[in-house]
């Protein structure tokens, strides 16, 4: 038996944040909302100290010959060593013996790529059809994936950034603004962003709730995808009372781990109720964005079918490219 080694820098070589990507996760997130998928609760080990954690996500997926077993962590401190905050590998596994495929030392890069994918998904069913000014808030390197996937679907002119960290955003501006082609402006606060966008990602750690319900106005998407630990919160739960359409990426996870979890837990809304998952957007079983005035918001916590499917997809591309080292298992 033969295990496929594959590199950081093998992977990013042959997997960028592009319509191959997201096609693969849309499919994924179908599967999901069919009831082909099967994925185990997140088990999430945190380090406090250092405002850390350690994530291990998985999701078998019917008919495909592999899926994924990914461990990620995520130590919200790096930066101040100058490290990433976010790393990472994965696993791929036979679905017809249960030997291991290939190891993916991707170092977070292929988590980093599958979420900004499910926001640009967010987007193209959710967010307005023409955005002339999007929001971010965050400076990280989820606030940079964010981004890119919104512009793959969604062409805007102008970015607005919130950060309670200068250097940061400092450099988002210098980096971000050449790639992107679009001006770039620090704001002063939170409801700025809100106030003056169309769409708004935010992609902090918060543990303290700091976007209010206040600040929505009519055509607004807001996609939070910072949430994913019950300590973790960025939304005031009367978000999602002001909210015409609510969106989730699974919502068994998102109740018990994503921002919907503090407006349940409210009797803000009902359990489910009117609550759609992104893979019925896909399929079109349930509606996205109808009216032009609507607001919308989607929950995204990160699901296991994400990773089987960037996986398998980056062993794909690698393949065709002869990447990688064959070790003996």
């Amino acid at each position: 038996m033969e295990i496929l080694v594959l590199r950081e820098q093998d992977l990013r070589s042959c997997v960028k944040l592009d319509f191959d990507v997201i096609d693969a996760v849309e499919e994924a997130f179908v599967s999901l909302s069919r009831g082909k998928a099967t994925v185990p609760p997140i088990m999430m080990l945190p380090v406090p100290e250092r405002r850390g954690e350690v994530d291990v996500k998985s999701a078998y997926i019917e008919g495909l010959d592999s899926l994924a077993v990914k461990i990620a962590s995520g130590f919200f401190e790096n930066f101040r060593m100058g490290l990433p905050n976010a790393s990472g590998l994965m696993v791929l596994v036979s679905t017809e013996t249960g030997f291991p495929l290939a190891v993916l030392l991707d170092n977070g890069y292929l988590t980093q790529v599958r979420t900004g994918a499910a926001g640009a998904i967010a987007s193209k069913y959710l967010a307005p059809k023409t955005v002339k000014c999007a929001g971010v808030v965050g400076a990280g390197t989820q606030a940079r994936y964010q981004i890119r996937g919104l512009k793959l679907v969604r062409d805007f002119e102008r970015l607005l950034i919130y950060s309670l960290y200068e250097e940061e955003m400092d450099r988002y501006v210098e980096e971000m603004s050449e790639e992107l082609g679009v001006e770039i402006q620090k704001a002063a606060s939170v409801e700025e962003v809100l106030r003056n966008s169309s769409v708004v990602v935010t992609t902090t750690p918060s543990r303290e709730p700091y976007l209010e319900g206040k600040w929505l106005h009519p055509g607004l998407h807001i996609t939070a995808m910072g949430t994913d630990t019950e300590e973790k919160q960025e939304l005031h739960p009367e978000v999602f009372v002001r909210a015409d359409l609510l969106v989730c990426d699974l919502f068994s996870q998102c109740r018990r781990l994503g921002e919907l979890r503090h407006a349940v837990e409210r009797g803000l809304i009902n359990e489910g109720d009117g609550v759609s998952e992104l893979g019925e957007l896909i399929a079109g079983t349930k509606p996205g964005r109808t009216e032009d005035e609507q607001i919308s918001v989607c929950d995204l916590t990160g699901v296991g079918v994400q990773d089987t499917a960037i996986a398998r997809l980056a062993l794909q591309k690698a393949k065709e490219l002869k990447l990688g080292l064959s070790v003996a298992g």
